[in-house]
């Protein structure tokens, strides 16, 4: 099939999310989930998608991360999301949205023995963890020294696409990170023609990439990009460096309104981060 339309890559959050939370491509998301995960084969029977909706017509004032969250049959929750850009805290933000999904699921009235186990994925473009040259990892709450797990309730995975392998482990998530990471039509028909549930995904990856809709979603989102980049520039070269605080106050307001994350204004701008939290966004 050619759509004579240049391949949209996975890797992008806004086509990741218009892909894998689509319940028409469930199997792909569920061979994604096997292709890391240990979980009873049970659970992937009747995958939840938490949150349906589609992102909004007009992206180009909202800055967040494109978040995919789950529920398997037992209620496990799995969240996962891309981030091209790693930064300093993109780990303790990690942690920060375990420790939210699991207690968003006590109520008032309702016991711990409630809390049902929360799965993060992490799919980064940049190294993550620089200090092993392993593109997975899986962590969990473990005494490295006795062997022994303390709780089975938090687990994070890791998939660093810049260390992939130029030639195939023989696993499956070699082929869907591949997969991910792909972005010319050449790199998608290596992986499809030793991957029969990968060449599947491919057909549907081309029918999304010649969607104008789906197109017009990823412009505004790299507009959005470029805009950002170059408020963060500005406020780097014209900010409290050179005395202008009050410019740089704006220009954090603007990054606020689009909900860049606090912890990237603060590194942007050099303000503190009470200053960027207590800000009034207008």
């Amino acid at each position: 099939m050619n759509n004579n339309k240049p391949l949209l890559s996975v890797k992008h959050d806004v086509i990741f999310r218009l892909f894998f939370a689509d319940e028409r491509n469930a199997e792909d998301l569920i061979a994604l989930l096997k292709s890391m995960l240990n979980l009873p084969e049970d659970d992937y029977h009747n995958i939840e998608i938490a949150d349906p909706h589609l992102l909004p017509e007009y992206v180009g004032d909202k800055y967040a991360v494109i978040d995919v969250k789950l529920h398997t049959k037992s209620r496990k929750v799995i969240h996962i999301e891309i981030q091209l850009k790693v930064t300093a805290v993109v780990r303790s933000r990690i942690i920060f949205y375990d420790a939210k999904l699991i207690t968003e699921q006590i109520e008032s009235s309702e016991q711990y023995d409630k809390i049902k186990k929360v799965i993060s994925i992490v799919i980064t473009d940049e190294k993550l963890i620089p200090a092993s040259p392993r593109y997975h990892h899986r962590f969990t709450l473990y005494d490295s020294d006795a062997e022994v797990e303390f709780t089975d309730l938090l687990e994070i995975h890791t998939v660093e696409l810049q260390k992939l392998p130029d030639s195939t482990d023989g696993t499956t998530l070699y082929d869907w990170a591949k997969f991910i990471a792909a972005e010319t039509e050449e790199e998608l028909d290596m992986i499809a023609q030793r991957n029969p549930q990968i060449g599947k995904a491919a057909v549907k990856l081309r029918e999304l990439s010649a969607d104008e809709r789906a197109r017009d979603l990823f412009a505004r989102r790299e507009k959005a990009r470029r805009d950002i980049a170059s408020m963060v520039d500005d406020a780097k070269h014209e900010g409290r460096a050179e005395g202008k605080y009050e410019q740089t106050i704006e220009i954090a307001r603007k990054l606020r309104k689009m909900n860049l994350p606090a912890e990237q204004i603060v590194a942007a701008t050099g303000l503190t981060y009470d200053e960027i939290t207590t800000l009034a966004v207008q």
